[in-house]
């Protein structure tokens, strides 16, 4: 059986992509700003905030991150 592992936070690319910053996240999402700094460097977001990030980056959830394979 195969497992991943979120490696590396792609949030601050895919807010660059979008032509977004921290605080416009904030505000569109309603998770605080110093819960997404956490979320751009090492905390894994949980399944609620990924999945509302990802509406709001126009991604899918797997986006977020990059994916270690673990065997």
């Amino acid at each position: 059986m195969t497992n991943y592992k979120a490696k590396k936070s792609n949030l601050n690319g895919l807010l660059a992509k979008n032509n977004m910053d921290l605080d416009t996240l904030e505000k569109n999402t309603n998770i605080s700003k110093s819960q997404l700094d956490s979320y751009t460097s090492k905390k894994v977001m949980n399944l609620n905030s990924a999945m509302t990030i990802s509406k709001q980056l126009n991604c899918q959830i797997e986006d977020l991150y990059e994916w270690k394979k673990e065997e």
